[in-house]
């Protein structure tokens, strides 16, 4: 009975965890699901749909980058329920019956909805999830993303054929409201843990990766913070141009129907969740960071070279292909970040420290698609937009490089 009592709340923590990081990004992914239907009935550029992932990601680094210290100061339930209540109000501005400002606003929303929950997320399972579970649950938890690309790229096209693209909107506003009354329940029968050595940051890794685990309380966050940020942000901007303008580029430049579009975002989703658990479970056995950030990045390179060949021939089995390196590979970065933050920062600076990993993701995220967008809408088309793709990979790849000699000169 009491083993019973015991694992319920985790089933609904962890599912609550999964859903606070997926709920800010379901607006975004389904908007560009159905991309196509956007661009003909409002009249805009390709370049001015990337806006709308622009403004959401924007919103979202000032966001982690600004408030990621005010969130340590407030309680679990409180930014839980800020995040779901934002993530709905995004969704229900986008059913509104307005032109292409209000899905401006909609997506600044959402993009502030993005702002606490890694922070949120990573303090909860520091201190309402033993050790040992930790690491394998932000695989879990981090995979939100992808569950949210997976339901919205499949939900949203089948929607709007039905209901438009704006009843879409309206009907999947309701899962974060479902999930935000599923957290004030999960929270609640999940206490804190008692024993302050589980409540602990991990230490399944070298000591050359691992920062001192002191609270950041002044304006300097150690190295391996801005390291871990560097690498979001590079790993953001070919991440986001990608997601965003996949949908788009299969029906404009291999003739996919819409809902087969969205079918391709979907399979980089869903191949993605498998991905961020996998990576979880290879960094809480212990695997180098700046190792596994290396072979990831290695993969999304060829990932970007197969888009590339898809547009070239008109090769659909290419874009399958390149649809899962993407899950594969870049889809799967956000893990190993945050594992490595779990490893070196206690829960009291989580949230900020979070927040400014996250905000370099974000800015990645903000400069991807926009500038994916100015690319396409040139003469050198797509072909030009996965080029670039390909060359920043090769900067993560560097990047990648640069820790892994660092980590050797600290041991």
């Amino acid at each position: 009975m009491d083993r019973h009592e015991q694992r319920a709340p985790s089933r609904g923590l962890l599912t609550v965890l999964l859903g606070a990081v997926g709920a800010g990004p379901l607006m975004l992914y389904g908007l560009s699901a159905v991309s196509d239907s956007i661009i003909i009935d409002l009249g805009i550029s390709e370049a001015q749909f990337g806006l709308l992932a622009t403004a959401c990601f924007a919103c979202a680094a000032i966001g982690n980058a600004t408030l990621g210290r005010a969130a340590d100061r407030h309680s679990d339930n409180s930014l839980m329920t800020v995040v779901f209540v934002l993530a709905a109000a995004a969704l229900m501005l986008v059913a509104a019956p307005a032109g292409f400002w209000m899905l401006l606003i909609a997506a600044g929303i959402s993009g502030v909805a993005q702002s606490f929950p890694n922070g949120v997320t990573n303090r909860i399972l520091l201190e309402r999830v033993p050790i040992s579970k930790r690491i394998g649950w932000v695989g879990i938890k981090q995979s939100g993303v992808q569950v949210s690309q997976l339901t919205a790229s499949l939900a949203f096209p089948l929607l709007a054929a039905v209901a438009g693209w704006r009843g879409a909107a309206l009907l999947v506003a309701l899962v974060p409201l479902l999930l935000m009354v599923l957290s004030w329940r999960s929270l609640r029968i999940a206490p804190l843990l008692t024993d302050a050595a589980s409540r602990s940051v991990d230490a399944t890794t070298s000591t050359a990766e691992v920062v001192e685990a002191v609270p950041v309380t002044s304006a300097r966050y150690p190295g391996m913070v801005w390291a871990l940020a560097a690498f979001g942000l590079l790993n953001g901007v070919g991440v986001q141009a990608t997601n965003v303008y996949m949908p788009l580029f299969s029906v404009r430049e291999l003739g996919f129907s819409l809902v087969l579009g969205g079918i391709t975002a979907a399979v980089a989703g869903a191949i993605g969740v498998a991905a961020r658990v996998g990576w979880a479970r290879q960094m809480a056995h212990g695997a180098s960071g700046p190792r596994v950030l290396l072979l990831l990045a290695l993969i999304a390179v060829g990932g970007a070279a197969m888009f590339y060949g898809a547009g070239v021939s008109g090769w659909a089995w290419m874009l399958w292909i390149a649809a899962a390196l993407h899950g594969t590979s870049a889809l799967g970065v956000s893990v190993v970040l945050m594992s490595a933050l779990m490893r070196s920062i206690p829960s009291a600076s989580m949230a900020s420290a979070s927040g400014m990993v996250t905000a370099g993701m974000f800015t990645g995220f903000a400069l991807g698609p926009v500038g994916m967008g100015l690319l396409v809408s040139s003469p050198g088309g797509f072909s030009l937009g996965w080029a670039a793709v390909g060359v920043i990979y090769l900067l993560c790849a560097l990047l990648a490089v640069v820790l892994m000699r660092a980590s050797r000169r600290t041991e």
